[in-house]
């Protein structure tokens, strides 16, 4: 069964006119899953990999099942607030205000080959915050892999502008 078929779409959450694709569903189906990540993992076995660097909070998951397959250290990037130690610190715009993406300072030594993972790409914002972290800590990004991409959003073309890979698994057309 195709990953995509196992994703569920919510329509008008979080807000009327958006149509949210659910991972969870995906996440909660053993093969599914399982697929995802070994997908996930296929796309770079034969890249330079030395870290894996996932996004709060689904990237996280994502993020830490292919670097357990690559063999690879993890780099969590995670709200503003959230981790203990010296952090590198990234503000970028949402719709309706700003967020701030953190990594610690020492979770990625001087040039070292680093993959993004997460679960969707949209507008790109996120992604594109967490990619000028890791190269102000000294990493350089392989490629941003994602399970889902929504094209007519344009985060693929605002990644691939920063010099960056996009792969994704499978699209949604619309919001």
């Amino acid at each position: 069964m195709p990953i995509k078929s196992r994703i569920r779409t919510i329509p008008d959450y979080p807000e009327k006119g958006i149509m949210f694709r659910d991972i969870t569903t995906l996440l909660q189906d053993a093969q599914g899953f399982r697929k995802t990540v070994d997908e996930l993992v296929q796309l770079h076995v034969r890249s330079k990999v030395d870290k894996v660097a996932g996004i709060e909070a689904r990237g996280f998951i994502l993020g830490g099942a292919v670097a357990h397959q690559l063999s690879v250290g993890f780099v969590p990037v995670r709200k503003k607030g959230k981790l203990p130690y010296d952090t590198l610190a990234e503000s970028y715009d949402l719709e309706y205000g700003t967020d701030t993406l953190e990594i610690h300072t020492d979770a990625i030594v001087e040039g070292e080959s680093i993959l993004l993972v997460d679960d969707l790409i949209a507008t790109g914002g996120t992604a594109e915050a967490a990619i000028k972290l890791i190269r102000r800590a000294g990493g350089e990004v392989i490629g941003c892999t994602f399970v889902v991409e929504l094209p007519e959003l344009g985060g693929r073309e605002r990644l691939e502008a920063m010099g960056c890979e996009v792969l994704a698994l499978c699209s949604f057309e619309g919001l």
